[in-house]
């Protein structure tokens, strides 16, 4: 298989913590790529809004010849929000920088 490409992210917000980040691939080996590759996007996002934080609330991800779709609903907030699912932008941004994996 090809080395998974990051064909790029488009950010909607929804409402003034509430963002939108569709993310389209290739190359992809799993779902979890997709995954990443929104939650990079999501933690850059955060910190260019001036945000430390961020929380998954869904991401839907479809497939159709070989190109993967990922849409992902964040909030994004100063403060660690309440949830189980949590980003400190701030580190899931660098720790996709080592990954290679882009941003925003």
């Amino acid at each position: 298989m090809p080395p998974a490409t990051y064909d790029g992210v488009e950010t909607r917000l929804l409402d003034d913590d509430l963002v939108n980040f569709r993310v389209q691939m290739t190359g992809v080996a799993t779902r979890d790529d997709v995954d990443a590759y929104a939650r990079c996007a999501a933690a850059q996002y955060a910190l260019i809004r001036g945000f430390g934080f961020a929380r998954h609330v869904r991401t839907n991800v479809q497939e159709q010849g070989g190109v993967w779709v990922g849409d992902a609903v964040y909030t994004i907030s100063p403060a660690l929000p309440r949830g189980l699912q949590t980003l400190d932008a701030e580190v899931v941004a660098a720790a996709c920088a080592d990954q290679g994996i882009p941003t925003v």
